[in-house]
Order: C-alpha cells, then structure tokens, then sequence
C-alpha cells in the first residue's frame, strides 16, 4: 500500500483539498507570498556564506600558522643555552681556593 509513495492521484486528491480550503482566489497570494519568502531566505543565507566566508579563510591561516612543528615534551622542559648561563654554570661548577 505505501509502497509506491505519492502516487498522481494522490496529488490530484491533495490538490482538490486544498482548492476547497482555501479557494482560488486565494491560491495565488499564497504562492506569491511563498515566493516573496524563498527569495529573501536565500538572499539572507547567500550573504551569511559571503560573510563567514572570510572568517573562515582567516580562521583556516591562523590554524595553519600555529600548527607548525612542535618540540618534543622534553626539548620544551630544557631552559635555553646562553652564553650567561653557560658562563655562571663553570664559574659554580668550579672549586672555590681561599688562599
């Protein structure tokens, strides 16, 4: 029974039903006005895209710029090698003489 879906003379049934619901005068404003509305909605998403649109362009950069390579977890633990610290470190590591 159902396996055939919308056959053509259920759409002519529906389309009677509503002829009888809302008259023939009436039919016309109501696809005009459904027309007026399918054109603003797709206005309105069209300027959406355009204005994510940059945003996500923008977004996407960003991401790849901070997804460069990353040091290991135990190259980032070290402190970085100065020649100020390698200095203070054999000055310490030097045994003090008081003479």
């Amino acid at each position: 029974m159902l396996r055939n879906g919308l056959e053509p003379w259920h759409l002519l049934v529906v389309l009677a039903v509503v002829v009888l619901l809302f008259g023939s005068k009436k039919l016309p404003e109501m696809a005009r006005g459904l027309g007026k509305s399918m054109r603003i909605l797709k206005a309105e998403t069209k300027a959406l895209r355009e204005d994510d649109a940059p945003a996500d362009a923008a977004a996407q950069g960003t991401a790849q710029s901070t997804a460069a390579p990353q040091q290991p977890a135990a190259e980032q633990a070290r402190p970085a090698v100065t020649p100020t610290n390698v200095t203070k470190a054999t000055e310490t590591s030097r045994p003090t003489t008081t003479a």
